[in-house]
């Protein structure tokens, strides 16, 4: 990609050409809208299924919003460092209606907790070794940094990733779907579809086949595993509930993740944006409260108190859906002949959408851009696991 400009990174690569390609997507979120407007481009003809009554309306809407590359394993960071290129490319463009704001993203651990501080200072050095701008600092090295933003008397290892930014996830969703219009994308929205594979396509509730396609991606966030289901294709992925909750109250210090507390937070236009309230047990992706819970709001405000010295005063709280995998990568490719899936990030799945978008997008096309790490094909759907976290250090 050397000698291409900021702008080029919008513009999907190793895509081959998908003239006389119909292809469906079942589901308008990040990944989805984003794959069918490089597909699109590449010259397919792209029909988006989307159950909610508008483009966004699962997870995507719900994301916290938080973009870095910082990540331990060279094929995260490749894929993550893809998907931030195209943020700032996207956001550079004034015609795109989205903009990212950079903003250091840093993690903490307290002194009297030794084995998170191991975990932040080794997760860094490998972050380091792949070439990420990583540095390690201490409690002192963060308040020279960045003042009175953070508390950090108590601080006894951090690191902070300079490449990071925030955003509006669903900003991000409108200007990709408007992308995708653009681009000759019909989307439906209010359609729950079912699929088939042989031959690819997609049915309605009653079993009837609507359309056939010559591949068929589905995106539908939580309700991936039960679409492949009804076809008969099992996943190994279990959804899981997150919260988080604005503030009204300004900040305006770095992205900060509290490893000890299992707690972040970052700047946001109403003032501060804080989460994690996950709940390591599988949910319903039909019946699950949307709401922030109490006990979820008074830890994250005490949280936002002894870290940030920020007296919260919360405008709202709200939970979304996060899908988890045995081994916490996602499921990102062909599942079976003409049939893909996207999920299983962890919580990063609006982090990478610019990124897993173009993946799924080549390979569905004949390309080979999917990372082996990723093949959804690696599990049979039988295993067993417990959810876990995906916002920690290892």
């Amino acid at each position: 990609m050397s000698g291409e400009g900021e702008d080029d990174f919008a513009r999907p690569f190793g895509i081959p050409d998908g003239s006389g390609e119909r292809v469906a997507v079942v589901g308008a979120g990040a990944v989805g809208l984003t794959a069918a407007a490089d597909l699109a481009e590449a010259g397919a003809s792209v029909t988006v299924y989307e159950r909610g009554d508008a483009v966004g309306a699962g997870s995507s809407s719900r994301a916290a919003g938080i973009l870095y590359d910082a990540y331990a394993e060279d094929v995260d960071v490749r894929m993550a460092a893809r998907a931030l290129a195209r943020f700032r490319a996207f956001a550079g463009d004034e015609a795109t209606g989205f903009s990212a704001t950079p903003c250091p993203y840093v993690f903490l651990a307290r002194a009297d907790d030794d084995r998170t501080g191991e975990a932040v200072a080794e997760t860094a050095e490998r972050m380091r070794a792949h070439g990420r701008d990583v540095t390690t600092t201490d409690g002192a090295g963060l308040r020279d940094r960045f003042g009175d933003a953070l508390r950090t008397d108590d601080v006894g290892t951090a690191a902070v990733a300079a490449d990071a930014m925030w955003t509006d996830p669903a900003s991000y969703v409108s200007m990709a779907a408007a992308r995708a219009r653009a681009a000759g994308v019909e989307i439906r929205t209010g359609e729950a579809v079912g699929v088939r594979t042989d031959p690819p396509g997609v049915v309605r509730p009653d079993g009837v086949v609507t359309e056939r396609y010559d591949s068929v991606l589905v995106a539908a966030g939580a309700h991936t595993k039960r679409v492949l289901a009804d076809a008969g294709v099992p996943l190994a992925t279990k959804p899981y509930r997150v919260q988080a909750l604005v503030s009204r109250r300004p900040y305006d210090g770095p992205i900060c993740y509290d490893a000890s507390e299992g707690a972040y937070f970052r700047p946001h236009p109403e003032g501060l944006l804080a989460g994690d309230g996950t709940e390591a047990v599988e949910a319903d992706p039909d019946e699950w409260s949307r709401e922030g819970d109490d006990w979820f709001v008074e830890a994250a405000t005490d949280v936002l108190d002894r870290r940030a010295t920020h007296d919260a005063e919360v405008s709202r709280a709200w939970a979304g859906l996060c899908t988890a995998t045995p081994d916490r990568k996602p499921l990102l490719g062909e599942v079976v002949e003409d049939v893909f899936v996207a999920t299983g990030w962890h919580g990063h799945g609006f982090m990478w959408a610019p990124a897993s978008g173009e993946a799924v997008a080549a390979a569905m096309l004949g390309g080979e851009r999917v990372e082996k790490a990723y093949d959804p094909r690696r599990f049979d759907g039988s295993e067993a696991f417990e959810v876990v976290e995906g916002m920690t250090v290892d």
